[in-house]
């Protein structure tokens, strides 16, 4: 197969504002609960979005393989009368969704990002997105990705790059770039993403919304490789809590083709009881002991920000884990190219798919035949250790706090920074290492809004739970929203109608 033209992108520094439609602006639960009013059709606000996005995705290139108007017209003229014939609606019924393009999406094209997919389409959905459109979502097209999802950075051949919202002169991250910046740019009300490596909280902290990891086996997901795919997740992302809240409640629950995938509690995660900050001991980890270099400011900064769970009543401390973190690492690296450097094996082996693959891509492969069973027994080893001395950490602390990312938006010419506070990045995820610790001991973490730099430019902070603690991180992440100043501030390529 071959690839398709990069998208074009215009000017950023001459574009001109774009003006936010009054429903796009709503935040999902209560657009939904409108629709579900007949407060307002879902007619009304499918024409809103299509109407935003034709204005403001030129912008930043997050959403891709955008349906027919007129065929998204009528699945929400059949929503509205889905509703006035009284049947049951579910929490997403009527919201345009746009769906991560690594997942599958029945009748609409799913590229990976991967000019040897370009024409794929599937002809069943993910177990999530079937869940989604059950709960009533309107599927209209999907969002960029970094070819295979290698890499904290939305780029492919297929479409090209994909722009951050607060300066489009800068990268929206990965790999659930399109969707972090769709959600910024107010072009979808709520988002699927997927995290391995940070792809949730990542491209959730460069654009100012939430990225939740869930607990592994919380999402199910039908992987050719159910019983050893476990560093990779499913998950929401959102502009409020209760949003990510409600997305969570539609994707978990235990589903037989993901014979490790969790039950989930009767109560669902859509009920946030609130905690009291007096009760609370947070540990913040910081630099991981000086082991994590950082981008000048952003660990001042996201400091900073644990001040606000402080302000509350809540005790917040520095700690360290007491362990071999460049062991972790490498015991990631190692689970990581054993996971996913198969999957592509046969492209690599022949010489004419060879070449479409990306340089990362390459280098995974590569990784994975190095590898012997002994390698794999030793890093899961280290892996089981690791989810010991984070079981040690939570008998001190109810949660724990870090950055989201070690750098913050790069330039937009940049594949992946080389290079952070004098420290060479030996790898192109390295610069993400920030981000292994909940993934390799399967803990719920979400990034929120940490604050915004000099320039302009977002960061986020991670509160990370212990294993199957998900609902209580995403109480904790609404007592701090409650307190947060940053959650509303608009890209300033918006204009608040």
């Amino acid at each position: 197969m071959t690839g398709r033209p990069r998208a074009e992108m215009p000017e950023t520094d001459t574009a001109r504002p774009v003006r936010l439609p009054a429903l796009c602006a709503l935040n999902a639960v209560p657009l939904a609960r409108m629709i579900r009013a007949r407060e307002v059709s879902a007619a009304e606000v499918m024409a809103s979005y299509l109407d935003h996005i034709e204005a403001a995705n030129p912008l930043v290139n997050a959403i891709v393989s955008l349906r027919p108007r007129e065929a998204l017209m009528a699945e929400a003229r059949a929503a509205d009368a889905a509703v006035a014939r009284g049947e049951a609606t579910g929490p997403l019924h009527g919201l345009p969704q746009a769906i991560k393009d690594l997942a599958a999406t029945r009748g609409l094209r799913t590229t990976l990002g991967s000019p040897l997919f370009a024409d794929l389409v599937p002809e069943e959905d993910a177990i999530f997105v079937a869940r989604m459109r059950a709960a009533g979502a309107i599927i209209i097209g999907k969002t960029n990705v970094p070819e295979f999802g290698y890499g904290s950075n939305s780029y492919n051949p297929i479409f090209g790059l994909t722009r951050n919202a607060y300066d489009p002169g800068r990268v929206g991250g990965g790999s659930s770039g399109g969707a972090g910046v769709a959600l910024a740019m107010r072009m979808l009300p709520v988002a699927d993403g997927g995290d391995m490596g940070g792809s949730l909280r990542n491209p959730a902290a460069f654009n100012n919304v939430l990225g939740f990891r869930p607990s592994q086996g919380r999402v199910p997901a039908d992987t050719p490789d159910p019983f050893y795919g476990q560093m990779a997740v499913e998950g929401p992302m959102g502009r409020t809590v209760e949003d990510v809240a409600m997305l969570l409640s539609v994707q978990a629950g235990y589903d037989r083709r993901a014979p490790l995938s969790l039950d989930s509690p009767a109560e669902g995660f859509a009920t946030l009881p609130p905690l009291d900050p007096k009760r609370l001991r947070l540990g913040w980890l910081g630099d991981i002991g000086g082991h994590l270099p950082f981008e000048a400011g952003l660990l001042e900064l996201t400091e900073s920000a644990t001040g606000l769970f402080a302000a509350l009543g809540a005790t917040v401390e520095p700690t360290t884990p007491g362990f071999d973190m460049e062991a972790l690492w490498r015991a990631f690296v190692t689970l990581r190219q054993q996971s996913i450097g198969g999957r592509h094996d046969a492209a690599y082996r022949d010489p004419e798919t060879r070449r479409l693959l990306k340089p990362e891509a390459i280098w995974e492969i590569e990784g994975s035949h190095r590898l012997s069973a002994l390698d794999v027994y030793k890093a899961g080893l280290v892996r089981g250790a690791w989810y010991k001395a984070m079981l040690a950490l939570f008998d001190r602390f109810d949660f724990l706090l870090l950055p989201a990312a070690q750098v913050f938006p790069f330039p937009a010419g940049e594949n992946w920074p080389k290079e952070i506070a004098g420290r060479r990045m030996d790898s192109y995820h390295r610069w993400m290492e920030v981000v292994i610790g909940p993934t390799m001991a399967g803990c719920p973490a979400i990034s929120v809004p940490a604050g915004f730099d000099a320039r302009g430019l977002p960061m986020g902070l991670q509160i990370i739970g212990p294993p199957r603690g998900d609902r209580d991180v995403l109480r904790a992440a609404a007592l701090y929203e409650a307190a947060c100043p940053w959650m509303g501030r608009l890209p300033p390529a918006l204009l608040a109608a």
